[in-house]
This record gives C-alpha cells, structure tokens and sequence, in this order.
C-alpha cells in the first residue's frame, strides 16, 4: 500500500483489526523485517508499519532530517490513515521516533504504550580513539573538498567516506548520511523522564549496536518502565527469539494468551 505524505510515497502495510500499533522500524531496515510483528499481533491489533522516508521502497526526504522531522512524519502519516490514537513499537532508529513523540505532550497522537525493542536515544561520550578518528575524517574531509583537490581526486572524498564511515553510513545516499549524522547526535535523556506512558523495554544482551546498558539508563530515566532481557540475543532481538518476544508484546498489551 502507499499514500502520499508531503508529496512522498510512502509504502506500508496494514494488517489486522482492533486498537492501533504502529511498527517504527529501525535504520536502513524495511518493513518486511517487521513482518512476524505485524502478522502475530495482528491477530489481536490493527498493526501499520510504514517504510519510513529514506528506508525500504519509500525514497530519502529532499533535506536532511532531525529526530523531530520524523516525528512531524508520522503525525502526518497518521492523520493521512485516520490514526488517532497508537500504541508505539519503535526498534533502534524508530524507538528515537517513539521516544520523542511519548515525551511531547503537543503530538495530536496519542499514545497509551510504547514499546522501545533495541532502541537508539543514548549517545555516549566519545573514547579517545573515537575522538581521534573523527578528527582524522574532519581534516581529512575538509582538505578533499577543496576545489582544486576535489578537480584533480574526484573519487578520493568518496573513498574516505567509506573507509571512515559506519556500514549504515557508507550504504546511505548523501541526504540520508547527514540525516545519520543528526539523528545519532541527538541524546534523548531529556525526554525520558517526561514519559508518562507505560513503557516497556525488550533488548538482547549481546546487542553491540545499541548495548544493554542502554536499557539499563532508560529503564531509569522512564518512570512507569520494565525491562525484558532476551538471552543471547543481538541488535534484532525480535528476529532471534520471535516467540519469546511475542508472548512478552502479548502480556504488555494484554491479549489473552490460548
């Protein structure tokens, strides 16, 4: 399915009747990731997942986007599908999304539970190798885009860029790379303590990408939360132990268990 938010195509699925869950998925992932989600709680929900702009067959947004562009997305979106009321199951990048619409008390949306599986919002401070690398690519980059070096070494900007870069970095097109670099930069500590909705965490405890100490300082910050550590699991805990994962998404949301 598509429709057209602000003159972008947006795909989507839609399964399911009954109280509204909306799937944010993670960066560069697609909405067929979120399609075991979306299939089992369908049975007892209306479940959407859009492929969100930049992401899947839907194309980048024209400007680099921020934290709050996607949220004023999916405020979008859900007037365009006649959503008002959704309960929030962000991963990685989409649990940024979540976060920022549960804190925002001016979202017309509303939203009674979020769920936050593997989710992105806590930025750390840099090590000094990190730091030291970052310094390297600025010069670097600063120093390649001269005119007269980037005439003579065209493809030498681009070819740092991939040798500095994260994967979701090298893989985006340049609107989604600076749209990469906003979002990470964004610490969302501030907005968790004004979350007043029940909130559950679900994480693998051997998730690199977004570590579980993470969730150990949202489980903190966000007053009414619980945490749900799935053993042996990475990044995509809902991947690796769908079943589990369903039956946790089936108690929170309290759909009888058969």
């Amino acid at each position: 399915m598509t429709v057209n938010i602000d003159g972008i195509p947006v795909y989507y699925s839609d399964e399911g009747a009954g109280d509204c869950v909306l799937i944010l998925e993670g960066w560069g992932t697609n909405l067929s990731l979120y399609a075991g989600i979306s299939k089992h709680l369908s049975k007892s929900h209306r479940v959407i997942t859009p492929d969100l702009p930049g992401f899947g067959r839907t194309p980048p947004p024209e400007r680099a986007w921020e934290v709050k562009d996607y949220v004023q997305f999916i405020e979008s979106f859900s007037v365009a599908l006649g959503i008002e009321r959704a309960i929030l199951i962000g991963h990685s990048h989409g649990g940024r999304v979540a976060i920022r619409m549960a804190a925002d008390e001016n979202v017309r949306l509303r939203v009674p539970k979020i769920v936050l599986i593997d989710s992105a919002g806590i930025v750390h401070k840099k090590t000094p190798k990190q730091k030291l690398r970052l310094y390297t690519y600025k010069m670097g980059k600063k120093v390649l885009s001269s005119p007269p070096v980037k005439k003579l070494f065209p493809d030498v900007l681009e070819g740092l860029r991939k040798r500095m870069g994260s994967e979701d970095y090298r893989n985006a097109v340049p609107v989604m790379r600076q749209t990469l670099v906003n979002v990470i930069s964004e610490d969302l500590r501030e907005y968790m303590p004004k979350i007043k909705q029940p909130t559950l965490l679900i994480w693998g405890d051997r998730d690199t990408a977004t570590p579980i100490e993470d969730a150990y300082i949202m489980e903190k910050l966000i007053p009414d939360s619980g945490l749900v550590t799935i053993k042996g699991a990475g990044h995509y805990s809902y991947l690796e132990q769908p079943v589990l994962v369903g039956r946790v998404l089936d108690s929170f949301l309290g759909v009888e268990q058969k």
